[in-house]
């Protein structure tokens, strides 16, 4: 069950780095719009990795073991660099059990 849970992450990370293509050929109010979809995609992925990983049966054993897994490099390995450290971060507060705090 699991496994295909990790299409609907796949599928929203792809969504996710073409609004990151279009938003680095874009700038003013056009490429607002496109940080802004890309924020909302990219953070959609977050939290289809949040569910792809608590409905996995068995757990890694410690965070290393959580961010080496193969799911997790391929989605590193398709994410431009300024993107690693918050995607890293985020994985992170999914093994940590943290909830993000809206600010708005």
């Amino acid at each position: 069950m699991s496994r295909n849970n990790f299409a609907v992450v796949k599928e929203k990370l792809d969504i996710a780095l073409e609004d990151w293509e279009e938003m680095q050929k874009t700038t003013g109010d056009e490429g607002a719009e496109w940080a802004e979809r890309f924020e909302r995609h990219f953070y959609e992925m977050i939290e289809a990795v949040k569910y792809w990983y608590h409905s996995l049966e068995t757990k890694p054993a410690n965070y290393e073991k959580f961010e080496s897994m193969a799911e997790m490099e391929e989605i590193q390995e398709q994410l431009p660099g300024p993107l690693q450290l918050n995607f890293i971060t985020e994985l992170e507060d999914i093994y940590d059990g943290l909830e993000k705090k809206s600010s708005d």
